[in-house]
């Protein structure tokens, strides 16, 4: 079975732990208390994301993206 490849976000909260987002799914939002955790749980929502949509007859969004880092001075 072909694979796709999603980026995850991992966003370090205040109060500890990490939201994990992934932008070609807008829809995907989860939290864990590790980095580790994290990204098992964004693995998860992926996977339970896509099953949704084939479910329903859906198309899945398309992942052709493109991430580029750019460094401001602070």
């Amino acid at each position: 079975m072909p694979q796709r490849v999603y980026n995850i976000i991992l966003i370090p909260r205040p109060e500890g732990g990490f939201t994990a987002t992934v932008p070609a799914l807008p829809d995907v939002v989860t939290e864990a208390e590790t980095r580790p955790m994290a990204l098992a749980m964004a693995r998860d929502a992926i996977e339970g994301y896509r099953e949704t949509i084939r479910a329903k007859g859906w198309k899945l969004p398309r992942t052709e993206h493109h991430t580029i880092r750019i460094e401001v001075k602070e």
